[in-house]
């Protein structure tokens, strides 16, 4: 008890430091600082995903039992739906998403609905897909929810649930505009919510990875009128900083990406806004985009009031191995040469924690330029030399060796080998090949959009980590059609699938097997209306292609059902790389497990005062295989409370567990009705503390579900 009586001084304590250094134009938002309410995405605007509550603790939480369930109602098992949403507890009030992006309020304690809002606005498209959280903004009595849903900014009442007419159009901001192309063109999806500072609500959002995609601007919105107030232009414009790191002086014109996906943080009291930036497109291929690429992966802070930048850190230079930053930065105090400093942690695919001076962007720890290989593919000019941190040491692996193959069997192992030899796999940053380039840690991760947890007390920071290799293949793009140039259907729907669909379901439309499903034989599966819906709407992962025309959604399903049909096609002349991934493919045994010896997924403290990793575990099990916990893919993160405790779902396994923040032992596990591939929250309502975390599944194979659940000591 004496333990958590300190544990709440010190959290009360930090939270009373940050008022008494808070700006004297205080932010209008919703109690972030009020450890009872969970009214920022990941708790608070540095993105702690901790509380100082402490009714939860390493002896209580045996005892924990579900304290309410809600349904949602409104998801689709056979299209594979998923929740991602950390949602909002404000005053007793949990604010969520459902699988079909519509937005929810119920009683905190007991899971009552209060209200409902369906986002498919008259007159806007249908969109499908998933939202991670929503943002909230407070004025006196009045309280606003602002939430993206597919390429539009909503803005919602929250005590009645309606939208706010005066807000945009109708209550709705097309995020697709301002983004230099036809709106109607651009592929854009607001699946993190924005953090807001004072009257302004600062947006990144996803674009396209393909060739021709989106720039991935940041910009502010006043949060009453929804006007556009500044825009930071993540690729330079002409007499911007960092326009002299992209070679062709017209890059601001044709590349696209360098997006922030993953989440802001804010610091009130210094008035900046930190984003962590994705890679420049096309992913996999840059010969049309040489050199440094900046802003592209990067770790950046911009004056929140104007949008102009203060400071950046490349994490990847001139990125082509998809190696966006995943995760929104966590803002740290941290002990470092016997002095407090206040730093910024930004978590990545490859495994490694950059620990930044949160004034000036400089590395705590030592970083070092690494040679890294060229490029074997002609017109891919790769960046000499990689950063690569000191410390903290990388929380998963770097290089798969043959050590590190499977053993499971004798027969996986002898058929991994055998494809590993054919790999190129030497060393870091191993470039993009025809032959074959093993990623380890894979595409996702590493460290994924679930984020990382800071515990204040102690300087640990908690990371669930995938620990699963892939392989990135290349192949020569067959060369455009020219401009006008009339097609059969099924020619015009071919090049319209290279352009649009490859990346993800492979040039032989047999998907991987995990997240991309085959659409061979999709005939005898889905109805050309059907399909039409599905390419015009999203599905699941899939993102609604809204930019391509009904002609050219025909001629797409002609391709796909292998039916020429009647008519033809003009399609407009579309600069394509002169190579291209074959797909997301993971390297798995014959039997469909990680090629590699568990642990698979890992839950890892960071001590971030000394730089070293305080205690690694695995996180999750295939329960059918023998022997320790194996570990899982996971999705979704942590969150710490001043109790002791890490609390996380995320594992394919469907488990919500909670471990000991000093030691990583399991101290309590529950089955899920579906796995909770999202990050949870706590909070408390007259004086009982809870957890709750969105069961969705639909990820990895797993069924989905529409749950959000929450837990309780008994009363």
């Amino acid at each position: 008890m004496r333990h958590h009586l300190l544990c709440l001084f010190i959290g009360c304590l930090l939270a009373a430091c940050q008022l008494e250094r808070s700006s004297p134009e205080a932010t209008q938002t919703a109690e972030e600082d009020d450890p009872r309410n969970w009214a920022v995405y990941g708790g608070d605007f540095a993105g702690s995903r901790y509380k100082a509550l402490g009714q939860l603790d390493t002896l209580s939480v045996s005892h924990l039992e579900r304290a309410w369930t809600y349904r949602t109602g409104d998801w689709d098992e056979t299209s594979k739906t998923q929740i991602q949403t950390n949602p909002l507890v404000i005053d007793g009030v949990l604010y969520g998403v459902t699988p079909q992006l519509n937005l929810f309020a119920l009683d905190a304690a007991t899971g009552k609905e209060r209200w409902t809002c369906p986002t498919q606005v008259e007159g806007l498209p249908s969109w499908s897909g998933f939202s991670r959280g929503l943002a909230a903004w407070q004025d006196g009595s009045e309280l606003r929810l602002l939430f993206g849903a597919g390429a539009f900014l909503h803005a919602i009442d929250a005590a009645t649930g309606q939208h706010i007419s005066s807000f945009g159009k109708k209550g709705v901001v097309d995020l697709r505009e301002g983004l230099g192309a036809d709106p109607e063109k651009v592929f854009y999806v607001a699946t993190t919510p924005g953090v807001v500072y004072n009257n302004l609500i600062i947006m990144g959002g996803r674009v396209s990875e393909e060739a021709g995609a989106a720039p991935g601007y940041i910009r502010a919105f006043d949060v009453r009128t929804g006007k556009l107030v500044w825009t930071f232009h993540t690729i330079p414009q002409p007499g911007e900083p960092g326009y002299d790191t992209w070679e062709d002086p017209d890059a601001w014109r044709t590349a696209g990406g360098a997006n922030a996906w993953s989440g802001l943080s804010l610091d009130r009291a210094r008035r900046l806004v930190f984003a962590a930036t994705g890679s420049a497109s096309y992913d996999f291929y840059g010969g049309d985009r040489p050199g440094q690429n900046l802003f592209a992966n990067c770790v950046l802070a911009l004056d929140a009031a104007t949008g102009e930048r203060k400071w950046h850190f490349q994490t990847v230079h001139h990125d082509i191995w998809d190696r966006d930053l995943p995760a929104q930065p966590n803002l740290v105090t941290i002990q470092h040469n016997g002095r407090m400093v206040d730093a910024v942690a930004q978590i990545t695919k490859t495994g490694f924690v950059f620990v930044l001076d949160r004034d000036t962007g400089e590395p705590i720890f030592p970083v070092n330029e690494v040679p890294v290989p060229a490029s074997p593919l002609p017109g891919e000019k790769a960046w000499p030399t990689q950063p690569v941190p000191v410390a903290p040491p990388p929380f998963t692996h770097q290089v798969l060796t043959e050590e590190l193959l499977t053993t499971r069997t004798p027969a996986a192992h002898a058929a991994v080998k055998h494809q590993w030899e054919g790999y190129r796999h030497k060393q870091r940053f191993e470039p993009p090949s025809l032959e074959g380039t093993v990623l380890y840690p894979g595409y996702d991760g590493g460290g994924e959009w679930g984020g990382a947890a800071f515990d204040p007390t102690s300087g640990y920071l908690y990371v669930n980590a995938n620990q699963v290799a892939a392989v990135l293949t290349m192949k020569k793009t067959e060369p455009g059609q020219p401009d006008g140039t009339t097609l059969t259907l099924a020619q015009a729907g071919k090049v319209l699938y290279d352009q649009t669909c490859v990346g993800c379901h492979g040039p032989d439309r047999a998907g991987n097997g995990k997240q991309y499903p085959s659409l061979l034989q999709l005939e005898t599966r889905l109805s050309p209306e059907q399909i039409d819906g599905v390419i015009h709407n999203g599905r699941g992962m899939m993102p609604a292609f809204t930019h391509l025309t009904k002609d050219e959604r025909s001629a797409l399903i002609a391709f796909l059902t292998d039916k020429e049909g009647g008519g033809s096609l003009q399609l407009e002349a579309k600069a394509q790389p002169p190579y291209v991934s074959t797909g997301y493919h993971w390297f798995l045994d014959p039997d469909g497990y990680p090629a590699t010896k568990p642990p698979w997924g890992t839950l890892n403290a960071i001590d971030l005062n000394k730089g070293e990793i305080a205690w690694q575990v695995p996180l999750g099990d295939y329960a059918e295989l023998d022997g320790p916990p194996t570990g899982t893919e996971n999705y979704g993160g942590p969150v710490v409370t001043a109790g002791g405790l890490v609390l996380i779902a995320a594992t394919r396994d469907e488990k919500f567990r909670a471990f000991d923040k000093r030691t990583g032992q399991l101290l309590w596990e529950t089955q899920l009705p579906v796995a909770g591939y999202a990050t949870p929250a706590t909070y408390e309502v007259d004086g009982r503390q809870y957890v709750v975390v969105a069961a969705g599944g639909g990820k990895l194979g797993t069924p989905s579900g529409n749950y959000y659940i929450a837990y309780a000591l008994p009363q």
